[in-house]
């Protein structure tokens, strides 16, 4: 198994909008397309408490990973959904993302 964990940074003001994007598509989207979410979070003490959400996907390996990103990103749904959601302009304004992976003593594996 291993895990990803992404940063979005929103365009200031635009944080409400991101989440609504991920609670009312994205999510379903991830789930079509086998992208298993750990968990989300906004920052609430340290850098950049105001515009980030945080969030976590579990993977069973590289390979899956790929193919699952590369099916969410090209399905047409999602293209037309992000598109009206930034109709007014882009809601994020950077994301990075790392890949972890579990040490020998971690509970999660």
């Amino acid at each position: 198994m291993i895990y990803e964990l992404r940063m979005y940074d929103a365009v200031p003001g635009k944080l409400p909008a991101l989440n609504q994007r991920f609670a009312e598509v994205t999510l379903r989207l991830f789930e079509k397309h086998g992208l298993k979410v750990v968990g989300f979070w906004q920052t609430s003490v340290g850098e950049n408490t105001t515009n980030r959400l945080t969030y976590m996907l579990a993977f069973d390996d590289d390979a899956q990973r790929a193919s699952a990103w590369a099916s969410f990103l090209g399905d047409p749904e999602r293209q037309r959904a992000f598109a009206e959601s930034e109709k007014d302009g882009p809601i994020v304004e950077r994301i990075t993302n790392q890949i972890l992976r579990p040490t020998p003593y971690s509970p999660l594996k």
